[in-house]
């Protein structure tokens, strides 16, 4: 990011937040993202907040996010810094619950941005009615489809299930397989299952079913699942998808072979580099099943928390109501092309993607973060195993789900 957009930052909010004391204090922020847009957006709004707070020494640290999983547990516990970054929903829970992170409700309740422009995402942050961390970014996940297929065969967006069921057999009756999916990773079959599930029974469900209060054996579990059957019959997956991780699925989409792809906004970029231009993708919400279910989506978060070991809690509230600007927000997203949580901050109008992304979950009934976010690492490796086994064999639906069973069980003891 250029410096001149960090001095634009600075400019707008250094009124609100210069400090009065004299002497500086040191502000340990640990991040968790070495993409360069991440790292370019998180180090831009770091020079901001250092422009508007010179009394505060701010010691900002990066590193690798798959080992950031494996440390903060130990990080929180010893030496934490000031500020940290992790998930939203029940991935915090176990955080929150072992008192790990700071209760920062005070802040959610007397910042205006907090009070007023968080309103969507503020459910997501909170555990037992309290607030915990403050969000920086998020993202839409729904249906990306080739509008040029879907034009050739004179097909138009599904609002319901039947009409996706109709619009997939056009397609395999011209060839085209409708879904693309590479679940080598897993997550991705786990991202079909939150949207049939949250179709199927709606955002309670999901929560109660990811927090471990209902059983995957349960009747409405059974029903999600039976819509994914007719899925995997009426519309079909690429056959070869268990050997794929979700780039190498790309391919068929981009060659024409599939015409939709159940997948979240950070895959734009990834279709544009294949060859695809925005005239031939556009994107669905994920069509009703339930008539008359409102609609949650899945809209994975990324947040700041404050540890409950952190040294310097004040500067670390001040540098959350910080990032929590529409100003900021809304030039850390439009740098890493995903969608401020702040209600009032800007976004890149020239993004289609983007515009409907913020539409789609503006209007949300809740946002999951995922489901292996939502519940717990153990439960989530065991579901999403239990996802691709039953894709490529239906029959092992009862195997599969009894199975989760006694592993619910045990992870929820």
């Amino acid at each position: 990011m250029k410096l001149s957009i960090t001095h634009s930052i600075a400019s707008i909010v250094a009124a609100t937040f210069m400090s009065t004391a004299a002497v500086a204090s040191d502000l340990v922020i640990t991040f968790d993202d070495l993409n360069p847009d991440k790292k370019a957006a998180y180090e831009a709004a770091v020079e901001a907040f250092k422009a508007a707070n010179p009394d505060i020494n701010v010691i900002a640290n990066n590193g690798d996010r798959e080992a950031h999983k494996g440390t903060i547990r130990n990080a929180l516990q010893n030496d934490a810094p000031d500020v940290i970054t992790w998930y939203p929903g029940n991935r915090m829970g176990p955080f929150v619950d072992a008192g790990l992170f700071t209760d920062i409700s005070d802040l959610w309740a007397s910042d205006p941005n907090l009070a007023d422009k968080f309103n969507a995402i503020k459910p997501t942050m909170s555990r037992d009615g309290k607030q915990c961390g403050v969000p920086y970014s998020y993202y839409q996940w729904g249906v990306y489809y080739r509008k040029d297929i879907y034009d050739k065969l004179s097909l138009s967006e599904p609002a319901t299930w039947d009409e996706l069921l109709g619009n997939c057999d056009k397609l395999k009756e011209a060839g085209v397989t409708p879904f693309t999916i590479g679940t080598k990773f897993l997550w991705t079959a786990a991202g079909v299952f939150d949207y049939l599930n949250l179709r199927t029974n709606g955002y309670d469900v999901h929560n109660d079913l990811t927090a471990g209060k209902i059983k995957y054996t349960d009747d409405r579990i059974r029903a999600t699942f039976a819509n994914w059957e007719e899925m995997l019959d009426r519309c079909t997956f690429v056959s070869t998808h268990a050997t794929m991780s979700w780039q190498d699925a790309i391919a068929p989409f981009a060659n024409g072979d599939a015409a939709m792809y159940v997948m979240g906004n950070f895959s734009v970029g990834q279709y544009k580099d294949a060859g695809l231009t925005d005239e031939q993708i556009d994107f669905f919400q994920f069509p009703e099943i339930t008539p008359g279910l409102p609609r949650a989506e899945e809209a994975p978060a990324d947040a700041f928390f404050i540890p409950a070991k952190a040294k310097n809690v004040e500067n670390a509230k001040k540098f959350l109501a910080f990032v929590a600007t529409p100003e900021v927000q809304g030039e850390w997203n439009k740098t890493i092309g995903q969608l401020p949580p702040n209600a009032d901050a800007e976004i890149n109008a020239d993004d289609k993607f983007i515009v409907e992304g913020m539409a789609t979950l503006s209007t949300a009934a809740g946002l999951a973060q995922f489901y292996d976010r939502d519940a717990p690492a153990a439960m989530a490796k065991e579901g999403m195993q239990g996802f691709q086994k039953f894709m490529l064999d239906p029959s092992t639906l009862d195997e599969v789900l009894e199975n989760l069973d006694k592993v619910q069980a045990e992870v929820y003891k």
